[in-house]
This record gives structure tokens, sequence and C-alpha cells, in this order.
């Protein structure tokens, strides 16, 4: 089949071609168990039942001569169909038992690869040397017919793009209830080492789902409130197409000016503090009605929460949960920022109990989604590592989420993404997804509370931060 043609449109100023050849099933290199593993307890939730996609750039530099002469498409492919081996349930396809608990048959049948050209460069992505989401993802990972289905489908889509300055780009899109970030970032390490020649990987993986299964008998002992059936009497849920995107850039200023906002003695962590900073913004621009309750979840990673510890190395299940914060509209708004700071921290304090209770809670309630209703999740992806992924080109110009609102449900969920400035200043990077009128309220905010700039005045300060489409 001859290779399809998109003429894309990523940016206003940005028009370029994408050729890609017919999608592919990369299997594993060698022979697999045919078998059927459960899947833990907290993977088969509701709220993980989603394609979750992340996208890398890679420039070709000179540093990396050895590597620049070999194709990285099929460094990639060999790469990958090696680490399917010992990570053959990625290769396989998830099937639903009685009770909606999922199970993988891994089967062998491999995961789908594209391989794309582009006429575009690396830079054109961003803003100069500058490469920060929103970013065409539709263009740049091919939604192949068919494959978006959690169950029956390939676990991953994989394209490799390349482009015209000899960089390429890695964009793929994972079935979130068969990893976290860690436990992807695990896998896409195995592939990095064996591109670079590694004969296996370092860290072999463990499945050992069972020790994330519920208690006999199950009991909750917490309220769990982030599974609350709400309905949406409000009309909340924004469609898709109406959304805008952009992302912002917090470094030491940034950040600096947010510590001035709250008490000198009123310890927290920088993520704490701008999750608390943005949460009160966003609920600001989305403008409630003031007794409306708001909400913000965390996504907090419980790996290292147990001790003595429950999951071995190489573990690469999910090992998440979600913790809210409520509170009226007019409160989180009128009050200092040190209330919406003392509501996220108080939601993050977590411990071993809360976990097995969540689990419990999935098979006593049928493993529900958390509520969406006037809800922003935030996540965590500092030290995740997608920026350190190294498949013999060095480290990526940028690695994470693609844009921000990525779900089941669009505009709910943002990240706080490693990143550093033209000025080689690192912070981080947020991407927020919000209706074109409220990321316009959004940005006044911003500017009104960090730099002092009046709300009638429409000139971003933010530095080196607004990249922005409908995309």
């Amino acid at each position: 089949m001859a290779p399809s043609k998109d003429i894309i449109n990523a940016k206003a100023s940005l028009v370029f071609m994408v050729t890609r050849r017919t999608p592919e099933l990369i299997r594993p290199a060698e022979p697999t168990p045919y078998e059927f593993k459960e899947l833990s307890d907290i993977d088969d939730q509701e709220s993980l039942r989603y394609q979750i996609p992340f996208i890398q750039f890679y420039r070709n530099e000179s540093t990396h001569m050895h590597m620049g002469r070999r194709d990285p498409v099929r460094v990639l492919k060999e790469a990958v169909a090696k680490a399917l081996v010992p990570y053959y349930p990625l290769a396989g396809r998830l099937r639903e038992k009685s009770g909606r608990k999922l199970e993988v048959e891994c089967n062998g049948e491999g995961i789908i690869f594209i391989e794309a050209d582009a006429d575009v460069t690396l830079e054109d992505f961003g803003d100069g040397d500058i490469i920060q989401p929103p970013f065409p993802l539709e263009d740049l990972l091919f939604d192949v017919p068919g494959s978006t289905a959690i169950l029956g489908t390939p676990l991953i889509l994989m394209q490799v793009t390349r482009l015209k300055c000899s960089g390429f780009i890695v964009a793929l899109r994972l079935n979130h209830t068969m990893s976290d970030l860690p436990g992807l970032v695990q896998f896409m390490n195995a592939v990095a080492e064996l591109a670079r020649g590694a004969r296996s990987p370092s860290i072999q993986p463990v499945w050992e789902r069972h020790l994330l299964r519920a208690r006999d008998p199950p009991r909750v002992t917490f309220e769990h409130e982030e599974y609350d059936t709400i309905a949406d009497t409000k009309g909340t849920v924004i469609p898709f197409e109406d959304m805008v995107h952009k992302s912002f850039f917090f470094g030491p200023t940034e950040i600096a000016a947010i510590r001035q906002l709250i008490p000198v003695n009123q310890k927290a962590t920088t993520f704490e503090i701008l999750s608390a900073f943005v949460w009160r913004c966003r609920t600001s621009a989305l403008q409630p009605e003031p007794e409306e309750i708001v909400r913000m979840m965390c996504v907090i990673g419980f790996r290292n929460l147990f001790n003595p510890p429950l999951l071995p190395p190489g573990f690469y299940g999910n090992t998440i949960v979600f913790s809210m914060a409520t509170s009226t509209a007019a409160k989180l708004c009128i009050n200092p920022i040190e209330y919406a700071l003392e509501l996220v921290k108080n939601s993050k304090a977590r411990s071993q109990e809360y976990v097995k209770s969540t689990i419990d809670y999935m098979v006593i309630k049928g493993r529900p989604h958390f509520t969406v209703v006037r809800n922003f999740v935030v996540s965590d992806l500092t030290r995740v590592g997608f920026d350190k992924l190294d498949y013999g080109w060095g480290q990526p110009a940028y690695g994470g989420l693609a844009k921000a609102g990525v779900g089941a449900i669009p505009g709910v969920s943002s990240c706080h993404i490693p990143f550093k400035n033209r000025n080689g200043e690192k912070g981080f990077v947020v991407p927020i997804c919000l209706p074109k009128n409220a990321m316009d309220l959004f940005v006044k905010e911003l500017n009104r509370l960090l730099y002092h700039v009046p709300n009638h005045l429409s000139v971003v300060a933010l530095r080196a931060s607004s990249i922005s489409s409908s995309l």
C-alpha cells in the first residue's frame, strides 16, 4: 500500500506534510509464553480505562554522529521487538471476565508501529529553540482505525517520524490499565538500552499484580469522595472542540513570586504550591457560582509509600491513587493562596491503609470512575523520566505529554513537566486546556498575581510561556 499523506496546520504559521507508511504489528523478537495474566484491582478501575499519549523530540546532534548515520525508525523497531520479549504482556490483548475484571491474553500479537516522515524541522514546533506543548498529536501519532478500544486491541501504539533537520519524534500511546507512567518509562528505558546496544535491560520486569489485590474480605476504611456520583446539572463538562491549549513556564522567578503569596512559615513542596496556585486561578477563570463545590485531585504514586516495601523492583503496574481536595468556589477564590495550599497538603497526606482501602473500594463498588464535575486533576511528572530517555541520540529536547486535557474527559487533567527555558533556568511547564474565554481570564489572573499586570491589559507576561492552538 502506498504511503498516506496529510497536510497539517499545527500552528497558524506552520503548515507541513506528513507521509506515513502502512501501520504494522511489531511482535516479540523471540517466542514468548502463551498465558492469561490478571491485572491488579488498581489497574482495572474505570478511571484508567483510556489511552494515554506521550511525545519526545530528538535532535540529531553531531556529538552522536555514530547514531546519526543510523535510521531511528529501524533502530526503534528492532529495540521494541527485543524489549517485548521480557515485557511480553504488552504484546498481548486485554479481555474482560465476570465482575468487569481485566486480564491480558499474552498471545504475542504485538504493538502497532508507524513509520513516518515530515517536511518540517524540530524548531518549527516551538518558539525558536524552545519546544513545549501543545503539539499536533493527532498527526504525529496517527489514530489507527479500530485501535482505541480498551479490549481486544494492541496495548501500545507508536509512531516514529523523521524530520527534514535529521531529528525525529517518538510518539506513543499506552492503554493505561497496563502501566502507570513510571512503568511505561521503565519499558521505554529497556527499549532505549537495547537501542544503544545493550544485550538485555538493566531492570528485569516483574508482573506480581496479585500484590495489589483486594483484601478478603474487602473493607473500606476511608470515605473516598473522589468517586462520588455527582450530577452535572450546570453543564460543567465542556465539549472538547471548544477547548484552547496553552503551556505556561514556571521558573525560579514565578515560583518565588508564588511563595511570596503565602506565609513564610507555611511549609510545602513546590508541587503543592504550584498546584494550589493553578487550581485557584483556573477556578476563578471558569467563574462557577459562589456556593458551587469545586474539586482538585492529586495523582499520588504509592510505589515508595509502603514500609517495608510491598512491590519488588521491576514492577511496572499501576501504583497510583487519587486524593481529593474540595471547597466552595467563593472560599477558594476569595481567600489567600494559603487556603488552597492547606487543602492540597491535607488531601495528599495519605497512608498505606488509604491505598488498601482504595483497592477494596474498587472491588466493592464495581471499579468506578472518579467524579469529573468541577474537578481538576494534577499529576507530577517531574521525576518520571520521560525527559531522560536516550535511544542513542542523546536526551530529548522535550519529553512528556503532548497537551493537557488527555483522557476520557476533556480539559480535566494537567501535569507538571520538567523544563529548561532558553536562559538555562530549570522549572516546570504546565499545560492547560480551557474554553477560550476562560483561558483569557486564566492568563489575566496569572499576570495579576505574579507580575501585578492590571486585568484590563491583554499582554501575556509569563516568560517563554505561551504556545496556543485550538487543536
